[in-house]
């Protein structure tokens, strides 16, 4: 692993975790000396972070983590949604077989698990396997990677809220109608469901940084 690549896995999970906060600000020097390297792969790190919208650079300031408001949020979903929709159906043509479906059941069984012991961090995790999963069945690269980019801008306000939210058991169920559905090639329904599905949850999400009033993220 180069230390390019290095730097861009050390900095993203140190955003994405929190561990640099919404509008946490940082020199290239300093991020060099945290990570034992030279500026050069930093710079590269934070070029790319940059492209992902995690971060934006700042002229002789270094780098700063890009917060994240509802209304970002709310665009971030839609897209989102419209995205996985989208990813349905274009599996629709490719009729998965039952043995391409093995990862979101394996997923799935990872979230009920999760809830019996109320591991809402394993929860959110298998989630997430789940949602990439479901993505990377539809066999096209760059839909996946939109997604993906999305998706990471929008983990930190998923686990700063995950204690805010009820038990996610209905999401369980929500996704096990989706997967039925897929099994029994019904892709209208699947569509459908998922679809409800991610508007459910991006609202309940919405409802809670407006009753705790998280206006940066």
């Amino acid at each position: 692993m180069s230390f390019a690549v290095q730097a861009y896995t050390t900095i993203k999970h140190n955003i994405l975790e929190n561990h640099y906060p919404p509008g946490h600000q940082a020199l290239e020097q300093e991020l060099a000396t945290e990570l034992g390297m030279s500026r050069t792969p930093v710079r590269e790190a934070l070029i790319r972070l940059e492209r992902e919208g995690l971060v934006e650079l700042i002229p002789r300031r270094g780098m700063r983590v890009v917060p994240l408001s509802p209304a970002d949020m709310k665009e971030i979903y839609d897209v989102l949604t419209g995205l996985e929709t989208a990813a349905l159906a274009l599996m629709e043509g490719k009729n998965p077989a039952s043995v391409e479906l093995g990862p979101l059941e394996d997923c799935l069984r990872n979230m009920e698990e999760a809830l019996t012991r109320n591991d809402l961090e394993a929860w959110a995790e298998a989630d997430e396997r789940f949602h990439r999963a479901l993505l990377a069945l539809c066999n096209n690269r760059r839909l996946v990677e939109m997604a993906a980019t999305l998706s990471d801008q929008a983990h930190r306000a998923r686990m700063l809220t995950l204690r805010l939210r009820p038990q996610p058991n209905r999401s369980n169920i929500e996704h096990r109608q989706v997967l039925d559905a897929l099994k029994q090639g019904q892709w209208d329904t699947a569509r459908r469901r998922h679809r409800q599905h991610r508007i459910r949850t991006a609202a309940m999400l919405l409802e809670i940084l407006e009753y705790y009033r998280l206006s940066q993220l």
